[in-house]
């Protein structure tokens, strides 16, 4: 529950410093906000998707370097 208070002041603070910028500043940080949003329900639902699978047991084993490999590689492209 403090958590929640918390995070409700902390999101009051951003929203009243965000409203003294230009309109357009406005609408670009709520873009980022909610394309983070949503980043996060995706990863939200990716998570359950894999407890699913361990529970019952059809998951497939993972190949750690082809992982590595592709976290190196995306993690490039957005430098």
């Amino acid at each position: 529950m403090c958590y929640t208070i918390l995070m409700v002041k902390t999101l009051e603070i951003a929203i009243s410093k965000v409203s003294s910028l230009p309109e357009a500043a406005q609408e670009q940080l709520g873009r980022e906000i909610l394309e983070r949003i949503e980043a996060l329900a995706q990863l939200r639902a990716e998570i359950q998707i894999g407890i699913f699978e361990l529970e019952a047991e059809t998951g497939e084993a993972l190949d750690i370097e082809s992982v590595n490999r592709e976290a190196r590689a995306e993690h490039a492209r957005e430098a």
